[in-house]
């Protein structure tokens, strides 16, 4: 533990920053304000100018003022002016070295491998309480001198406060152990090492002098001790150290920092290093309370009510009685923590799994206390979960001994995979809490009824271990929570983005240094950790199930097992599965859920944390990553960099304000909801307890095949919605559980993004992104009187939620009035009235406006009545929206709202009457499923499919969601939906496109880049080649020169041999390519294709690098106590799936475009002052707020298309892909690659002499008399690189003979039937033969030469699709853009 003094000063020099400018330190407006004037030298910093910081010379200049109030209305245009220059700045982009290939020596960029990867995540685990410092010690070293660069500033300060604390423990060995630290010391000073000192090194290695020196505790041999002087000479010699202020307060001086800092003034008194002793001198005033009225602490967060007699008590809001979820210790919570939320969050966050064991165990020793038979009493899951805890915690103890017994034995599980490490990092109780509670939250996911894939469910146990071990390392020292308000200046000028920029350095800089560095572990260490503590739970997890006695009537008991291992097919592959027994899967349907839900899934109490790194935000102490990567390592890389660049300051402050919104819970809805569940009927979208669909019955013909399979067919339906109901069961379960926990609580949802960048709440089972329950559940924290506006947009929003969206504003308003009896019945008797609510498209956000507009018409005042319920604000088929904007297209802008109409459009009506045309015509030329189909088009029928065409839904899906929709009617056969639902694809589809012909062509466009560019190589690639080849010509010389030397210097034969087998080797690898070509241009193509490892990868218009994660999956085998499993491996590097990057890269980049508009919204709606929250393109605020919230949204929009993101788009692709070269073999004539990029209209010019030479491209060929060498139109053929194996002297492989290819002509014109029986058409046959041949022969040798050509991938970039002429602008005159 810290000193007191030693406390105030750390938190006091690290909240303060008062060495920066005021723009860069932490904003005080949590602090009570300071008490000196403003003309004191400390505050006069305020007005200097922020350190300087790269930034284009068109960024728009703001004021230096600072208020925070919002801006006044008529500031928005003058906003927008801020935004669109922002926009219109020349984009800033993350640009990263491509891949090195599967198989390649050389050190990759991105990729690290794994068995590096697990190297460190085993000194990681070995320093951990010292458990083998040793060992970490040979692994530290080891990747020293094999892979210095993956070891970071971090790592060393790990390693040396490991070799420090083994001197402390280890007398005998102590001066090897301190000495040996001193010397990593000195060669980071030295620049030997990949790395710098930093704060903490600094730190470390001064309370080394202290601790080891002659005159410290534990003195070692001063021949080559450490002295303060050295270090104060290399922190003076260092250019990039950190102040000697910050040095001082760091937590590693712990209780010596005052005796410290006294040596350190001796010294530099005597070197009349003045500065020096003035900033020690300072130091020493603050730790000794003299300034800490200057530097003052978080204030506490109260609340105050009054008791009968009128008395005032203060407490936190915190309604502990009712949360159900890891908060057991009722009393210690309320009485020492009872003034302070952010404890309140480290508790819950820091001992969830202490919490739901204690919990457990006092509930049952609560039952057992009343003399209850355990065989008699109700099983709930908590006694589940004790007894299973109990037994499981004595196995995992057992276990670890036995595993760290073999171990040192050196018999490993799998792979020399070391485990002990890694199950040492948890005590034995929290491993067993972790295993139970992921075990029971996994239960019925990943398509598995009642139970979960094994290599999700082992995967998963190990990366919670993994998480609770970080979180536990994340603070190691208990520093203040950092400033989470917004900035003051307007974030869009140079001045606000310096200002954002800086004080994310000085945030990063003061959590920094209370986490310790962590390794992350791999895939194959989280699977063989899992698969140890699932096994030992299956093995001591019992329950108890009761059946009668057919005789007696008597309940009988059996004990089985509570999960069991097997195998399902699950879409045709054999997958192993843990089923989980239907003795557990009932109650999870039932219980309270108390105990099996962990705090990083739950809201949070105060602000989130701000994001300051990719994995520092949010959650205090739970580890959290700033974008959602499943397994990218490559987009891990982008966004580290991006992060580091300062690239994205504006995203991460986008979503701070979106975690920033404070959030309340429906108490009306939510007794409404508790009663509805209570029943277990179903109600509004509710599940109900027991599934009320009738199971199918057999057949009364048990020979009639066709009945019986129709009845199979009918039970798998069956038994999946069962199976579902209970999944969603389970999942409303979770919800009520969490709001009952929170319904006195003011809640935040802390935000990050997906790879496109679209932002999601990181709590997962109650926010609201999510269904209708939840948002029916959820409400602002903060109320706003509603005004005339806000009344009147209250009732609109009711009109939509109940369906009535497709009228103009004052029909929807009219429609409200008409039925303001049913909306008071549905307020007053929600259960007992006529429950008009339920027939809502969303009934529970329904009942919520019912109860809302109910109180504001009887408070008798209703423009003056403080509502705090979100309004929507909703795009009309958004993705359609943006492709319209950015094409120009008139048509499609009129279809969904971007031009002014005087009544909404509906583009899924316009789709469905369009395909109702076509039906009723082929209906009357007598197509069956036409005529089955005519009268059951709707705009239900249709919609899921037209959203879904924009973001890529292919025939296939399209077919799947009609067959869906026609099932739900009920009036056609099973047989007809699945014809029906192929020809209602067909023409659905052909009507977008024929609607939307503008977006049709930019998705050609997207889809057309991305095929060329996942086919490129990068030019690092093309050197590397070079080199290589250069480097085995120059090898073939010296084997030739070796073996002429060898007969002319009579040298042993041997040697001569030798040389003459390695010229032979490397001579023969080209006449063994001669064999392999005659596969044609496969086997080229093949060799090629392991060079494809250029993802698609864009920046959006905030500077956030998005790269497309789909490459070629590569699985290991690992062998773990349950099966072998396979797993993916991330730090594989893999060529990239073409296909998949093509496919996917329209929707992604209108996802990132709908992103990129949310988040510009948000923070324009913060700059005003506005409450905002977002699902996508659903924008919410208060009911007063929504013109102004409007405005934003249209000025946003605006904005960004006004930057013309396909130009933008492009010109990105020019420059980042610059010097990437395709081989010529992809683009022959007759690929569809080759046919598609014609009709897109490239060309690429060549000379007479080079078409000769490229004649395989066909009309892909503008011939023109001479190319420029620079300019658009230079010369786009790349240099003959040799790139197949064997072609050591650059010629290509040899070509097959005449009668090798009459044989393979042979075959083929046989297949053909070309050539007869034997005796008949020989002549003919033999004439086909030849003509063949020949036609081979002129192909291969023309494919030959074209072997180790290349294109440059600039020159075959489809052009942009010619623009229309709507003008985006005129969207502010819409009305119905977003209502």
């Amino acid at each position: 533990m810290l000193s007191r003094t030693a406390r105030r000063l750390e938190t006091t020099l690290l909240l303060s920053r008062q060495s920066l400018p005021r723009p860069a330190r932490l904003s005080p407006r949590h602090y009570s304000a300071p008490s000196k004037p403003a003309h004191h030298p400390a505050a006069a910093t305020a007005t200097q100018p922020s350190p300087a910081y790269e930034y284009p010379a068109y960024f728009p200049h703001a004021s230096s003022s600072s208020s925070t109030e919002p801006a006044p209305s008529g500031s928005t245009a003058h906003n927008s002016d801020l935004v669109n220059s922002f926009l219109q700045r020349q984009a800033r982009f993350t640009i990263l070295p491509a891949p090195l290939p599967k198989g390649d020596k050389g050190e990759d960029p991105i990729f690290t491998d794994t068995l590096t990867q697990d190297k460190l995540a085993v000194m990681d685990a070995c320093l951990h309480n010292h458990y083998n410092v040793s060992r970490a010690r040979t692994l530290f070293n080891g990747l020293r001198e094999s892979n210095a660069n993956i070891l970071t500033t971090e790592v060393y300060n790990r390693i040396l406060a490991g070799y420090f604390k083994m001197g402390e423990k280890e007398e005998v060995k102590r001066m090897m152990w301190v000495h040996e630290a001193w010397k990593v010391y000195r060669e980071m000073c030295a620049g030997r090492e990949p790395v710098r000192p930093d704060t903490s090194t600094y730190a470390l290695v001064l309370a080394s002098c202290h601790q080891f020196n002659l005159d410290g505790k534990m003195p070692v041999d001063s021949k080559g001790a450490m002295s303060y002087e050295e270090v104060l000479d290399n922190i003076r010699t260092d250019s990039a150290a950190p102040s000697l202020l910050e040095i001082v307060a760091h937590p590693a001086l712990s209780s010596d920092a005052a005796t410290i800092m006294q040596e350190l003034s001796r010294i530099s008194l005597a070197n009349r290093d003045v500065n020096t002793v003035n900033t020690l001198a300072r130091a020493a005033s603050i730790a000794s309370g003299a300034e800490t009225h200057e530097f003052p602490e978080v204030k506490s967060v109260l609340k105050e009510h009054k008791d009968a007699d009128g008395n005032v008590t203060s407490e936190v809001p915190f309604n502990i009685q009712n949360l159900r979820d890891h908060l057991a210790y009722v009393a210690y919570a309320k009485h020492v923590m009872s003034d302070d939320m952010v404890a309140r969050q480290r508790h819950l966050e820091l001992n969830a799994y202490e919490m739901a064991a204690d919990r457990i165990t006092l509930q049952t020793e609560k039952l057992a206390s009343l003399g209850m038979d355990g065989r008699f009493r109700d099983k709930v899951l908590q006694e589940y979960m004790y007894t299973w805890h109990e037994k499981l915690s004595e196995k995992l103890r057992a276990e670890v001994k036995m595993i760290e017994k073999e171990e040192f034995q050196g018999k490993f599980r799998n792979h020399h995979t070391e485990l002990t490490p890694y199950l040492s990092l948890v005590a034995a109780d929290r491993l067993s809490m972790i295993t139970i509670l992921e075990v029971m939250r996994l239960t019925g996911t990943g398509g598995i009824a009642a139970g979960m894939k094994t290599t999700r469910a082992i995967v998963s146990i190990g990366k919670a271990v993994e998480n609770e071990y970080k979180a536990r390392m994340c603070r190691a020292n208990n520093i203040t929570m950092p400033d989470t308000s917004k900035p003051d200046e307007n974030v869009f000028t140079e001045f606000g983005y310096s200002n954002l920029y800086e004080r994310r350095l000085a945030t990063a800089k003061q959590m920094g240094v209370a986490e310790n560095w962590t390794a992350q572990w791999s895939q194959l260490t989280r699977a063989q950790v899992g698969g140890v503590l699932l096994e030992c739970l299956m093995d001591v997890a019992k329950v108890v199930k009761t059946a009668p006695d057919r005789n007696t009537g008597k309940p009988l008991y059996d004990n089985q097992p509570a999960f069991y291992h097997g195998y399902e097919y699950v879409r045709g592959t054999k997958l192993g599965v843990i089923k989980v027994n239907s003795a557990v899967t009932e109650r999870i349907a039932k219980d309270p859920l108390k105990g099996t839900i962990h705090p990083r899934y739950l809201p949070m109490l105060i602000p989130p944390k701000p994001w300051v790194g990719t994995n520092q935000g949010a959650y205090l102490f739970s580890r959290a990553h700033l974008m959602r990567f499943k397994d990218s390592v490559e987009q891990e890389k982008y966004i580290d960099s991006a992060v580091a660049k300062g690239n994205i300051e504006l995203v991460m402050e986008g979503l701070n304000m979106l975690g920033r919104t404070p959030w309340n819970i429906n108490k009306q809805v939510f007794d409404v909801v508790l009663e509805v569940w209570n029943t277990g009927k179903r109600v509004g979208k509710i599940p109900p307890a027991v599934y009320d669909h009738p199971e199918p019955t057999p057949p009364a013909d048990e020979t009639d095949l066709a009945a019986q399979s129709a009845h199979i067919q009918q039970m798998r339906a069956f038994q999946q919605a069962l199976a579902g109901n209970h999944s969603d069961r389970c999942s409303v379960n979770y919800k009520i559980e969490i709001a009952r926990a929170f319904a006195n609580e003011t809640i935040y949802f802390p935000h990050n993004l997906d790879f496109r960048g679209r932002a999601y709440p990181i709590p997962v089972h109650l926010n609201h992104i999510g269904d209708d329950l939840c948002r029916g559940l959820l409400r602002f924290a903060k109320a706003k009187p509603l005004g005339v506006r806000g009344f009147r947009w209250l009732k609109i929003h009711l009109a939509n939620l109940y369906g009535f969206d497709k009228a103009d504003f004052d029909e929807r308003v009219e429609w409200v009035h008409e039925r303001v009896d049913k909306i008071k019945d549905s307020a007053h008797n929600p259960m007992t009235g006529e429950r008009w609510w339920m027939g809502a498209d969303d009934p529970w956000q329904c009942l919520a406006v019912c109860f809302e507009l109910t109180a504001a018409l009887e408070s008798g005042d209703p423009l003056n009545f403080e509502s705090s319920l979100p309004v929507h604000q909703d795009g009309t088929c958004n993705g359609l929206q943006h492709y319209a904007a950015m094409g120009g297209d008139s048509v499609g802008a009129a279809q969904v709202n971007l031009a002014p109409v005087d009544r909404p459009s509906d583009v899924y009506t316009f789709v469905g009457q369009k395909v109702e045309k076509i039906i009723e015509r082929d209906a009357a030329l007598g197509n069956e499923i036409a005529q089955a189909l005519v009268g059951k088009i709707t705009r239900k029928l249709v919609k899921q499919t037209v959203m879904t065409t924009v973001y890529g839904v292919t025939f296939v899906g399209a077919r799947e969601q009609l067959q869906k929709q026609l099932k739900d009617r009920g009036d056609l056969s099973e047989a007809v939906c699945w014809d029906a639902s192929a020809y209602l694809a067909k023409n659905v589809l052909m009507s977008i496109g024929e609607a939307f012909k503008g977006a049709k062509e930019i998705q050609n466009y997207l889809n057309l880049c991305a095929r060329v560019i996942s086919k490129s190589i990068s030019p690092d690639r093309f050197r590397a080649k070079k080199e290589e080849v250069e480097a085995r010509r120059t090898q073939m010389q010296k084997a030739r020169k070796g073996k002429a030397a060898g007969r002319g210097k009579k040298e042993p034969a041997a040697a001569v041999a030798a040389a003459e087998e390695q010229q032979q080797a490397l001579e023969g690898e080209g006449e063994q390519k001669g064999k392999m070509w005659r596969g044609g241009v496969r086997v080229t193509a093949s060799a090629f294709k392991k060079e494809q490892m250029t993802s698609v990868i864009w920046t959006t218009a905030l500077g956030l690098p998005i790269v497309q994660p789909y490459r070629k999956t590569i699985r290991k085998q690992v062998m773990t106590n349950l099966q072998s499993v396979f797993i993916s491996d991330p730090n594989v590097a893999s060529e990239v799936n073409t296909v998949k990057q093509a496919t996917a890269f329209p929707p992604n980049f209108v996802h990132s475009l709908d992103a990129t508009h949310m988040m510009l919204s948000a923070i324009e709606a913060s700059n005003k002052g506005l409450t905002f929250a977002a699902v996508h393109d659903s924008y919410w605020t208060h009911a007063c707020d929504i013109d102004l919230l409007s405005t934003i949204i249209r000025d946003t929009f605006i904005n960004l298309h006004s930057s013309d993101m396909l130009k933008r788009l492009h010109d990105e692709f020019l420059e980042r892909y610059r010097g990437y070269l395709i081989p010529v073999l992809h683009l022959q004539e007759n690929t569809t690659l080759n046919k598609r990029l014609v009709e897109a209209g490239v060309k690429v010019k060549m000379t007479p002499e080079q078409a000769k030479a490229y004649s395989l491209l066909g009309n892909l060929i503008e011939v023109v008399d001479k190319v420029p060498e620079a300019g658009p139109q230079r010369n786009m053929l790349g240099e003959d690189v040799v790139f197949v194996e064997g072609t050591v002297d650059g010629a290509a492989p040899r070509m097959p003979s005449d009668e090798e290819i009459a044989k393979e002509a042979l075959k083929a014109l046989a297949k053909r039937e070309l050539v007869k029986e034997e005796g008949e058409g020989v002549e003919g046959s033999v004439e086909a033969v030849e003509e063949d041949v020949e036609e081979r022969r002129a192909r291969m040798e023309a494919e030959r030469n074209l072997m180790n050509k290349f294109v440059d991938l600039t020159a075959v970039l489809p052009p942009l699709p010619e623009k229309g002429s709507f003008d985006v602008r005129d969207i502010r005159k819409s009305l119905y853009f977003f209502s």
